[in-house]
């Protein structure tokens, strides 16, 4: 074996050891204990042919593509603007920003109920005004709400990383050659940050359909995956459903994830 062949295994070795402990061996088992129930194999095409399991990955799959969208425009445009734009307490508006980064799905969870739950601000505000209590924490809306919460501060974040990096000279040039604002927009700025904004996407994306803890605080009647899972596990105790409803949801990511980083990839190499 050649030296440098030799060297450069050595360097992926230790890689190599923690992806299969922590990715591979742990997908493998869980493939086989999903085929292992009473439903043998079948128990990965019944998300496809059970409506209860249907439902519930069709909702957190739109609900994760609704999550990624207004995430990525209330990031971009947020994230533009900030990066461009120095004024006094620039800094401190960012770490407020940023500071559901320390929070964990839970406390987003409550969080979104003291705003919106039976007890909440805006139930309070509606009455104020006359109207009937309005409460929707335990609604999709709520899970939505709490899933962008989630999300902004992470996206933000690259946006902000990437807009530095645009060069200011084409923009520059294009206003010159008599490109009206929404033209540069369209044009300079959004192709951009388009690598940028894809994988930051695709994360949220992937962290939206798989998200528990905000989920748990707030589903008691929405049957998103991640709470389905936990009910066959903990209330069934059925391991089997359980174990191939994560393999499916843990693939359904994979792909977003790799599609993601194909697009991108193909998007730098389009703007080189």
């Amino acid at each position: 074996m050649p030296t440098e062949t030799r060297r450069l295994t050595l360097l992926l070795l230790p890689t190599g050891i923690f992806f299969s402990a922590f990715f591979l061996l742990p997908m493998a088992k869980l493939f086989m204990i999903g085929g292992g129930g009473v439903k043998g194999w079948s128990a990965y095409t019944a998300i496809l042919t059970d409506n209860n399991y249907l439902n519930s990955l069709l909702t957190t799959l739109g609900v994760g593509l609704a999550t990624t969208i207004v995430t990525l425009i209330i990031s971009g445009i947020s994230g533009v603007f900030l990066q461009r734009h120095k004024f006094p307490g620039n800094a401190l508006l960012v770490s407020l920003l940023t500071l559901p980064l320390a929070f964990p799905g839970v406390v987003i969870g409550f969080m979104v109920i003291m705003l919106a739950g039976r007890q909440g601000i805006i139930g309070d505000l509606s009455e104020a005004l006359g109207h009937d209590r309005l409460v929707f924490a335990y609604s999709l809306s709520g899970l939505f709400m709490g899933y962008v919460y989630f999300s902004v501060p992470r996206t933000i974040l690259t946006v902000m990383a990437a807009a530095e990096k645009l060069d200011p000279r084409l923009e520059e040039a294009a206003r010159s050659l008599g490109a009206s604002p929404w033209r540069v927009l369209v044009d300079v700025i959004i192709p951009g940050l388009k690598p940028a904004m894809i994988s930051a996407g695709a994360i949220c994306f992937a962290t939206a359909v798989g998200a528990f803890g905000t989920a748990f605080t707030l589903a008691s009647s929405i049957d998103v995956l991640p709470m389905v899972i936990y009910t066959e596990f903990t209330m069934s105790a059925n391991f089997a459903m359980a174990s191939a409803l994560s393999f499916v949801l843990g693939v359904v990511t994979w792909i977003v994830l790799a599609l993601a980083r194909s697009a991108s990839s193909a998007t730098v190499a389009a703007a080189a």
